[in-house]
C-alpha cells in the first residue's frame, strides 16, 4: 500500500502546523503530518494536570510579537488573554526585580534613587568593550562585574553548561537592561497567551484543514517514507538527524521538569511570600541563578489567569542531551556554528525539502518568529498567489 500527498510535514509544532494550515486551506494541498510524540503542539503543548491546573508541559511559552501579520493570522484560531510577563530573580536569600532596572538598583544600594544616579553608577562599573564578542562581554560592558556575577554568570553556567565567554553575545544580549522602572520581562508590543491554551489553538488550526490533512502521531517519518509518494517535504526536526549525523551530532541542551502541586490549605502558608491567595510565589517566573541546581521555578497560573484555588509549580533543571531526551536548545557557540554550516550546505542542496523551525535551522527563535518563518516559506513555495 502506498499513500499520495502533495506535502509531507515532519513535526507537529508551531512551524509544521502553520505550514499545514496554509497549504491545506489557502492552496488546497493534501498534506501528511508525521509527529514522533503522542500529541500535537511540539514544545508549546499545554494541558491540565491531575490537579486541574493548566500547565505548559515543556516549560513556559510566553507568546509575544511586534508583527501584525502574525498576530492577525493566529487570531483566526484563538482569542487572547493579555499578559505582562513579570519575573524575579532569587539569590542571597531574597527576591530581586529582574531584568535589571531602577528598582533592582535601589535594592542593591538600599535606598531610593534616580535614573540619573543609576546611569552614573553603571558608567563607573561597566567594562569598556566596544564590540562585545561573547555573552560575558555583552553583560559586563553594560552593568559591570558585580551585577554580572549576581544575576548572569551562574544562571548561564547551569543553563548551557558552558561559560558565558564561550557563548555568542546573543545569549545574554536578549535580556534588557533598563535605567527606568520598567520591569517587564519582554519588549514586544503584543504580549498575550491563547485564551483557551495553545493546544486548543492548534486543534482549531488543524480542524481548518479538514480532510486535506492527515496526521500520524507516535510515528517516525522514516518508517512511512518508503510507502509515501509526495511532492515536497517540510522538515522541522533536528537538521543533523535528517542527514544521519554525517558531520557529527550538533550540541543541544535538554531539560528536566519537576512538578509540585499545592492545595488551598498549603498555599495559606505561602501568602506572606506570594503576596496573594492561591499562589505559591510572587510572580509567574522566579530565576535561581546561583545556589540551586534548577534555573527557575514557573507558576504559569499567574499568566493564564486560571481561576482555581490550588496551583502547580514547575522547577526547571537544565540537562545534558542524549538518548531519550529532547533537544530543547541549540547551543549558540562558535564550535556548534562550524558544524551547522556543513549541514546548511547539504540542506541548501535539498530542493524538495524545506527546513524550518528552531531545530531544522539550529537557531533559537521565539514562537512568533517560527510562525513567520513558516508563512514566509509557504509564500516562497507558492508565489503566484501573491
Amino acid at each position: 500500500m502506498s499513500w499520495n500527498f502533495d506535502y509531507i510535514i515532519v513535526g507537529a509544532g508551531f512551524a509544521g502546523i502553520t505550514a499545514a494550515e496554509r497549504l491545506c486551506t489557502q492552496f488546497g494541498k493534501r498534506c501528511l503530518m508525521v509527529e514522533k510524540r503522542e500529541h500535537i503542539g511540539g514544545n508549546a503543548y499545554d494541558q491540565y494536570d491531575d490537579h486541574g491546573v493548566l500547565i505548559h508541559t515543556y516549560g513556559p511559552h510566553y507568546f509575544r510579537t511586534n508583527s501584525e501579520r502574525i498576530k492577525d493570522y493566529l487570531s483566526q484560531f484563538t482569542e487572547w488573554h493579555p499578559v505582562d510577563y513579570a519575573i524575579l530573580s532569587h539569590t542571597e536569600n531574597r527576591y530581586w526585580k529582574f531584568p535589571i532596572n531602577l528598582n533592582t538598583f535601589e535594592q542593591l544600594i538600599g535606598r531610593e534613587s534616580t535614573s540619573e544616579e543609576m546611569e552614573a553608577w553603571l558608567e563607573e562599573h561597566r567594562v569598556p568593550i566596544k564590540n562585545p564578542a561573547n555573552s560575558e562581554e555583552v553583560i559586563i560592558s553594560q552593568v559591570g562585574w558585580e551585577l554580572y556575577d549576581k544575576f548572569f554568570k551562574g544562571y548561564t553556567l547551569k543553563q548551557w553548561k558552558r561559560h558565558p565567554r564561550d557563548l555568542d553575545a546573543s545569549v545574554c544580549g536578549r535580556i534588557p537592561i533598563r535605567t527606568n522602572r520598567d520591569d517587564r520581562y519582554l519588549r514586544e508590543d503584543f504580549q498575550a497567551l491563547p485564551k483557551a491554551g495553545y493546544t486548543r489553538m492548534f486543534e482549531r488550526m488543524i480542524a481548518a484543514c479538514g480532510e486535506k490533512l492527515r496526521i500520524l502521531l507516535k510515528t517516525d517519518y522514516g518508517e512511512i517514507l518508503p510507502h509515501t509518494n509526495f511532492g515536497h517535504m517540510i522538515y522541522t526536526g533536528p537538521i543533523d538527524e535528517y542527514f544521519d549525523n554525517c558531520h557529527g551530532q550538533l550540541p543541544y541542551r535538554s531539560l528536566r521538569f519537576e512538578h509540585q502541586s499545592f492545595s488551598p490549605n498549603e498555599l495559606l502558608e505561602r501568602e506572606a511570600i506570594s503576596g496573594k491567595r492561591g499562589f505559591w510565589q510572587p510572580t509567574m517566573q522566579v530565576n535561581y541563578p546561583n545556589e540551586e541546581d534548577f534555573t527557575r521555578i514557573v507558576e504559569v497560573k499567574h499568566a493564564t489567569g486560571q481561576l482555581c484555588e490550588n496551583t502547580t509549580i514547575v522547577r526547571e533543571y537544565p540537562d545534558d542531551f542524549g538518548p531519550g531526551k529532547e533537544p530543547y536548545y541549540p547551543i549558540p557557540a562558535p564550535d556548534a556554528a562550524v558544524i551547522y554550516r556543513k549541514y546548511k550546505e547539504l540542506a541548501d542542496a535539498e530542493f524538495k525539502v524545506s527546513f524550518i523551525g528552531r531545530l531544522a535551522t539550529y537557531r533559537y527563535y521565539n514562537m512568533d518568529q517560527v510562525v513567520g518563518m513558516a508563512l514566509a516559506e509557504i509564500d516562497r513555495l507558492h508565489p503566484a498567489i501573491h
